[in-house]
């Protein structure tokens, strides 16, 4: 059974923004690639430093990235690292901080007043009655009515938000009346072995669907800058479902590279 409706919201095409690569993601949230320090080389030169070597060339080097993703010697992977700034729903954040091989900044609704960002869904999923946490696609139900209805309650909860500022209410505490659909963002940095980890997880159907747009959408960062990598973690690592990875690996096998 298909656990999620599709939706126009979960586009996240990578575009040039600046110098930093952006990709949008939902209706206002996105991932952004600040910095990323070593790579594909990095992860050579870390495995082969235990035999007081270097680089073999590109063909060698494929093979040895894909004997060390194969067999589960990982720490090389560790010698790669990508920072990233995003913006999310509260909701889709507190999944993500459970990832804890990684260092978070988060924005303060303490120091700064909260913006005017809420997610509002276009397609609504129903209760899955056989996977207690899942949803399932709902074609029976008014999602228009049920996209206005957010909104009318996001715009109250602004309202509110505002008047008890105006009032002189602490922002620590005005906050309290603001939903979970609230976006947030922080600064995310974190090594390609807990990256792999974390799109294991949060890229598989299982996950939350909006969770899942933020993974495919780090999946393409770690896609372009560990071309050599991402194909042996799809060759050997990934076990979860995706149409979008899983049509990646098929192409990436067909390719003959290792």
């Amino acid at each position: 059974m298909k656990r999620h409706a599709p939706s126009d919201d979960g586009k996240h095409l990578l575009s040039k923004v600046g110098a930093p690569l952006r990709a949008n993601v939902l209706n206002k949230g996105f991932v952004r690639l600040v910095d990323a320090m070593g790579g594909d080389a990095a992860v050579v030169d870390a495995a082969r430093v235990c035999y007081d070597s270097r680089s073999k060339g590109e063909a060698q080097d494929r093979r040895l990235i894909a004997y060390l993703m194969t067999h589960a010697h990982l720490t090389p992977f560790e010698h790669a690292v990508f920072k990233f700034h995003v913006s999310t729903p509260i909701f889709v954040a507190r999944q993500w901080f459970r990832h804890r091989m990684a260092s978070y900044n988060e924005v303060s609704g303490r120091y700064t007043e909260i913006k005017d960002e809420f997610y509002i869904p276009t397609v609504w999923r129903a209760q899955d009655a056989i996977d207690k946490q899942g949803s399932i696609a709902a074609a029976k139900l008014d999602h228009k009515k049920l996209s206005a209805k957010l909104a009318a309650q996001v715009r109250s909860s602004m309202a509110a938000y505002r008047e008890m500022l105006a009032a002189g209410v602490a922002r620590e505490m005005a906050r309290l009346v603001l939903p979970l659909n609230l976006y947030t963002q922080f600064y995310w940095t974190v090594n390609c072995r807990s990256l792999m980890n974390f799109i294991s997880l949060r890229a598989d159907e299982h996950a939350q669907w909006e969770m899942q747009q933020y993974a495919l959408a780090l999946a393409e960062f770690f896609r372009l800058r560990m071309p050599w990598t991402w194909k042996a973690f799809l060759s050997h690592a990934w076990k979860g479902r995706n149409p979008a990875l899983s049509e990646a690996a098929a192409a990436g096998q067909a390719d003959g590279q290792p």
